[in-house]
């Protein structure tokens, strides 16, 4: 089964999905809103992937709170991903311990396999 980590109401998580169901690989969504991660999983998916390839620095809440105008440390970065998890980039996707992050079909149809 294919974890999915996102945002229900994400065009990228809707089209995930989408895609999922289409070539009819069984799935759960994980609803970032209302199922956060805990500190402990968000430190593994640090530890599996980089806070660089996990942060989206391209969101509006990244801009909102203004963070590319703040030097932050890399735990800093982690405390500010911990409370606003939707910047966390999407969709993370897991599977048998592997992990990809971004919407990607050719990746989806190689991590699936």
């Amino acid at each position: 089964m294919v974890q999915v980590y996102g945002i229900k109401n994400c065009d990228k998580i809707r089209k995930t999905l989408k895609w999922l169901k289409d070539n009819e690989i069984e799935h759960h969504l994980y609803d970032l809103k209302k199922e956060p991660l805990t500190r402990e999983e968000l430190e593994e998916f640090v530890h599996r992937i980089g806070l660089d390839v996990l942060v989206n620095k391209k969101g509006m809440k990244w801009r909102q709170l203004g963070l590319s105008k703040k030097d932050l440390t890399d735990d800093e970065l982690f405390d500010q991903l911990l409370e606003h998890q939707v910047m966390i980039k999407r969709p993370v996707l897991v599977k048998d311990g592997a992990m990809i992050v971004g919407y990607d079909e050719e990746a989806f149809e190689a991590f699936v396999e």
